[in-house]
């Protein structure tokens, strides 16, 4: 008896396993499938059956690779089963992506283990499948629209970065014009200060007509023009006349005045300094070439430009580039150079004080300015147009210009040119007391050396500068100085003296 009870005790165990068993799969919320060590299915939960639309009589004793029409013969799960499990090994979350004909694309995590009956020691593959495809999708759209707005904000740094240098460049372009334009204000500013000596150029003489025919001819083009003439005669006049006929009107005309500027500061004038470039600079500072960047730049006395200084000149004309005093920055500008002199400046390259190769670069378009001398046809109109804007400042009604003072004004010499005529006009519109105008001054006709030989024209001058120097007993500058009567800038004056080897004796 006792032997049968335990030869049934075995059955009833396996019944009860399988219950059990049965209990367990259908209690799974999961898909399960349990395979026989053949890859066919001896069981499989509810949870299979409804997630993979699939019915146990279709299930049950087929190989796992010809469910629903093959369609579980997947590549990724043969790599599961055929080549991991029968080395016994455990697989956690093997991932594996397949679409299916009837529930369409499906993401499963597979956990896959050896399982035994007990009864027989038979092996089993207890196979659970986690169908993670939203959850996939999910984190796949979200580490798409994390790269999306990765891409985006990478996108967004990128043209900010791309304005900002933008907006960088812009502020300094701007800067580089505001820097440009208060110093062409300060030049204004500095200009306004200066009386000039023409509205425009008067007369209607022969030597004034081609004149103003040589700017018209040259006005429209960007060449180099070389104005000459002596002081006096109406050099600015010319220059502004080309400038204001040309396409770079619509800026101001700067200018440089190179006698007037000490040695030591004339190159900082023209092309610029630094900060801490010398003693004193405690700011950086445009020079005129940067001032004149699309305009026109007038050197005025270009003759008493420091020989050290012409190569740097010469360099500007040729290529249209220099560096600040103080700075290794090469800067490039598109400037129109007008030059102007009253020396003779092919001796001054003899006697080595100007360079040979700035000299022909300088006289491209060379325009000569005729003396006042040689204008007496103009006088009238300049008379004429002088007393009335003097009068006016000064509060006067000059009407009536004698023929006796119109004659001894066209028999004067002038050595002072125009300039020297204004100020004569000047004093004597301040002696006149009624509106006819009187002179002030006794003007002689130059004495004729009655000799065989002539005296040239620079023997002329020396006396006349003589003359004067001693008339006003050597006063160079000031009221009723040398300078004043003569029609001269004091620096002017000092270079003539210079050059004439004019010197008070002192006994």
């Amino acid at each position: 008896m006792e032997e049968k009870r335990q030869k049934s005790a075995p059955k009833r165990k396996a019944q009860s396993f399988v219950e059990v068993f049965d209990d367990i799969l259908d209690s799974i919320r999961e898909p399960v499938m349990v395979l026989d060590s053949d890859l066919r299915v001896v069981k499989a939960s509810q949870a299979f059956y409804q997630t993979f639309n699939v019915k146990p009589e279709e299930t049950e004793g087929v190989m796992i690779y010809a469910l629903g029409n093959r369609q579980w013969d997947i590549p990724r799960l043969r790599e599961l089963l055929e080549d991991l499990l029968p080395k016994n090994s455990v697989l956690n979350d093997f991932e594996v992506e397949h679409t299916f004909e009837n529930i369409g694309p499906k993401i499963m995590h597979l956990n896959a283990r050896w399982i035994y009956r007990e009864e027989n020691q038979t092996r089993l593959i207890f196979l659970a499948i986690t169908d993670v495809t939203e959850q996939v999708y999910y984190r796949r759209g979200m580490e798409e629209l994390v790269e999306k707005r990765m891409i985006d904000l990478v996108a967004a740094r990128e043209e900010a970065e791309k304005r900002k240098r933008i907006a960088e460049t812009a502020l300094a372009e701007i800067k580089s014009l505001k820097d440009q334009l208060e110093a062409e204000r300060a030049y204004l500013q500095d200009e306004i200060k200066l009386e000039y000596n023409y509205e425009n150029i008067i007369g209607k003489s022969n030597g004034l007509k081609y004149v103003l025919y040589k700017v018209g001819q040259i006005a429209g083009s960007n060449t180099v023009v070389l104005v000459l003439g002596e002081t006096g005669t109406g050099k600015e006049l010319v220059a502004r006349a080309i400038h204001n006929s040309s396409l770079r009107k619509n800026r101001a005309l700067i200018k440089v005045n190179c006698a007037t500027l000490p040695a030591n500061l004339i190159e900082s004038e023209l092309f610029g300094h630094e900060k801490g470039a010398f003693t004193g600079s405690h700011t950086r500072r445009l020079g005129r070439f940067e001032v004149a960047n699309g305009t026109t730049l007038f050197l005025d006395e270009i003759g008493e430009l420091p020989l050290e200084l012409q190569a740097k000149l010469l360099r500007v004309i040729q290529d249209g580039e220099f560096e600040r005093l103080g700075s290794s920055h090469t800067i490039k500008v598109d400037t129109r150079i007008i030059a102007a002199t009253n020396r003779n400046l092919e001796a001054e390259v003899r006697k080595g004080s100007f360079r040979e190769d700035l000299w022909y670069r300088l006289n491209v378009f060379p325009i000569t300015m005729p003396p006042l001398r040689d204008r007496l046809d103009d006088m009238p109109f300049l008379v004429d147009f002088y007393v009335k804007k003097i009068a006016k400042r000064l509060g006067k009604t000059i009407e009536i210009i004698p023929a006796g003072v119109m004659n001894v004004l066209q028999d004067y010499h002038w050595p002072g040119n125009i300039r020297e005529l204004e100020n004569v006009l000047e004093r004597a519109v301040i002696n006149s007391s009624g509106p006819k105008l009187r002179l002030a001054d006794e003007l002689k006709k130059p004495i004729r050396d009655p000799g065989p030989v002539s005296k040239t024209l620079q023997t002329v001058e020396r006396e006349y500068i003589l003359q004067v120097l001693e008339q006003t007993q050597w006063k160079i500058s000031g009221k009723n100085s040398a300078a004043e009567i003569l029609g001269l800038d004091r620096s002017t004056l000092r270079a003539r003296m210079r050059k004439l080897d004019i010197q008070k004796i002192e006994f």
